[in-house]
């Protein structure tokens, strides 16, 4: 395989950059691939509930695909728990950060949020504040990510719920993760999150 010439990036050539570029592009040409593997790696993961976390994710899915939301919703109620194995301290956004770059800010910031939102079900049994949530009362995504949590997430633990295979989403999540990263017309332009800038990367 080509390699570049340098050991050090100061010290590449512009040949250089442009056979990363390229090298680069085909990784993410994979990222739909490597998405839906590593759904399939959620179903070893955190035990306890009565179904396994790619079943918990595939329920949260269905129940927004039935709910009628557009594909951005369905994938990331998908992808929600994608960090569960090497963030489990903040998968949350861990999550939201694979999904960044293909959605609108509202979907991200719902994603990123979804953990604290969710502790309202369950911290007062661990003698914890459930309400941490309501710091974002305020904020223009706060009623999404409660809908998210309710409807969706905290219900999706049902091994009785009829729910379709990951095969059934892959053609949704191919479409999320091949488009343009970071476009403009998808993502907000105007976010003051810098996370959205394509240069920060």
């Amino acid at each position: 395989m080509k390699t570049v010439s340098f050991s050090a990036m100061i010290d590449g050539t512009q040949a250089d950059y442009q056979l990363l570029q390229g090298l680069e592009a085909e990784h993410v040409a994979g990222l739909p691939a490597r998405i839906l593997k590593a759904l399939e790696g959620l179903a070893h993961s955190l035990d306890g509930y009565k179904i396994d976390r790619l079943q918990h994710s595939l329920q949260t899915a269905s129940r927004a695909e039935a709910d009628g939301m557009d594909i951005e919703w369905i994938v990331a109620a998908l992808i929600h728990d994608l960090g569960d194995d090497l963030a489990p301290m903040n998968h949350s956004q861990v999550a939201a950060a694979i999904i960044r770059p293909y959605v609108r800010a509202e979907v991200t910031w719902v994603v990123e949020m979804h953990g604290l939102f969710q502790r309202v079900y369950f911290a007062h049994h661990l003698g914890e504040d459930p309400n941490g949530r309501d710091l974002y009362r305020d904020h223009p995504f706060y009623e999404a990510c409660v809908r998210f949590c309710a409807a969706w997430d905290q219900a999706a633990f049902d091994p009785g719920y009829e729910t379709p295979p990951l095969a059934h989403f892959a053609p949704m999540v191919r479409e999320i993760f091949s488009r343009k990263p970071f476009d403009p017309s998808i993502v907000n332009p105007n976010s003051s999150d810098p996370a959205q800038d394509p240069a920060l990367r």
